[in-house]
């Protein structure tokens, strides 16, 4: 459940959080629980409608936690003093170009085809329970898939292009 409350926030606090509120409300229907024959997709069903209606719950607060106050700049300044691990130049490449590119690209997607994503492409979860976990036909979870993909092809195209003038000639 926590890895998947991850895929959903983004941060393990949130995971944790989200993780502990849906034990939380399940806690007192442990009898109910026992007579689910498929627990995980079930669990997962669960955790991903708690997670849809804490971003609802949140935006419509008016109230923003301190983190989203600071400012990004103290954040990464605070970030770079850490010391680094990698110990290869393309996993630092990785580390610094294409994994915040591709964190750009999956945060324009929605919170559903982000999560549809997550599911299927990077967690590997088959279609059938991926639409049995977001309550829609496995041909909706097909299109949304294309859809998904489509739209993350082409946010990474525009990243990926060289900036006119830049030296690099089209044949």
């Amino acid at each position: 459940m926590h890895a998947f409350a991850y895929r959903l926030t983004g941060s393990h606090q949130d995971a944790e959080d989200l993780v502990q509120d849906v034990v939380v409300k399940l806690y007192p229907k442990l009898d109910e629980l026992e007579s689910v024959e498929q627990l995980r997709p079930w669990l997962n069903r669960v955790l991903y409608r708690q997670f849809i209606d804490s971003v609802r719950k949140k935006n419509r607060q008016a109230d923003r936690p301190v983190s989203d106050l600071m400012a990004a700049d103290s954040q990464s300044e605070w970030l770079d003093t850490l010391e680094s691990d990698s110990q290869s130049p393309e996993l630092e490449l990785n580390q610094t170009r294409l994994g915040p590119m591709l964190d750009k690209a999956l945060a324009q997607l929605s919170p559903d085809q982000r999560t549809l994503l997550l599911l299927h492409d990077v967690d590997g979860w088959r279609q059938e329970d991926v639409a049995e976990v977001l309550g829609v036909p496995v041909g909706t979870v097909k299109s949304r898939l294309h859809r998904c993909r489509a739209n993350l092809r082409n946010f990474l195209q525009e990243c990926m292009e060289p900036e006119p003038g830049s030296g690099r000639q089209e044949l």
